[in-house]
């Protein structure tokens, strides 16, 4: 299946000019450009589109078309990416806790990879949204981890795991994982389950998502928020179709899709709470 995936095509869509080994060095650098250069986004479950995780399909959709995706696009491709290089890549499976009530248990809609690289573990993690990783996480609980954006850490809760961030000086749940292996078809059932169950939020609200260094990038509904590092966030919100679109291609880096129903899903998000 990785034969599929042609890594040079791949390395020029994120700006990738190194020699890639199946190493820690090779690995951050991945990880940091596929965050900075393609978007987090939903716009085909919002338009009504099949969302389609086969190698073929992803390349095609995040490389060539210059599209984004949400977690099972994004590191379904990575994790293709990673095994043609040469790493040992595991997929795990997560449940997401992020804005969620401290007691919910919510279903393992969101994916991650298990990176193995002489002897130590690392999550990786190209596709959360507003808050994706943009360094590898060593699977080690207790320590508090530096990334190219916020400070994250791993929690041992039991046998699962709880990766958290620090922002807005509190430390704050992300998702609950353990290091049970995800089959494609374990992906495909939750793939499907967030792409068309009609309360699903990625099928009603539009989210985009992209870090950039030194900031991150958000767009919830018709809100956009530019959150700096250094802890300032200015919040906007766009007043139009013509506004959203510009915003989609100039600062998310989107390749619009010749999508007849895109302008009606954009126009609904003028009156979607943020």
């Amino acid at each position: 299946m990785t034969d599929s995936i042609d890594l040079d095509l791949y390395f020029s869509r994120i700006g990738y000019r190194g020699n890639p080994r199946a190493d820690l060095e090779t690995l951050s650098e991945l990880q940091r450009l596929h965050a900075e250069a393609i978007a987090f986004e939903n716009l085909d479950p919002l338009t009504g589109r099949r969302v389609k995780l086969d190698p073929a399909s992803l390349q095609q959709k995040l490389i060539v078309e210059g599209r984004g995706g949400y977690c099972f696009e994004h590191n379904g491709l990575m994790q293709l990416v990673l095994r043609k290089i040469g790493f040992d890549v595991i997929p795990l499976g997560a449940r997401v806790m992020w804005n969620s009530p401290p007691d919910t248990i919510l279903p393992r809609t969101h994916s991650l990879t298990c990176v193995r690289i002489g002897g130590e573990s690392y999550i990786v993690d190209v596709g959360f949204g507003s808050l994706t990783p943009t360094s590898p996480l060593r699977l080690q609980t207790g320590i508090v981890q530096e990334t190219n954006h916020e400070p994250m850490r791993l929690v041992a809760e039991g046998e699962t795991y709880v990766l958290e961030a620090l922002t807005e000086s509190t430390w704050r749940p992300m998702y609950r994982f353990d290091l049970q292996p995800q089959f494609p078809a374990d992906y495909a059932m939750a793939n499907w389950y967030v792409s068309t169950f009609p309360e699903s939020h990625f099928v009603n609200r539009l989210g985009v998502a992209r870090p950039v260094p030194g900031r991150r990038y958000t767009l919830r509904g018709a809100e956009l928020a530019i959150h700096e590092l250094a802890g300032q966030t200015t919040r906007t919100r766009l007043e139009s179709v013509e506004e959203l679109r510009r915003a989609l291609t100039e600062i998310f880096g989107i390749r619009l899709p010749e999508e007849p129903s895109l302008d009606a899903a954009l126009l609904r998000q003028l009156t979607v709470d943020s």
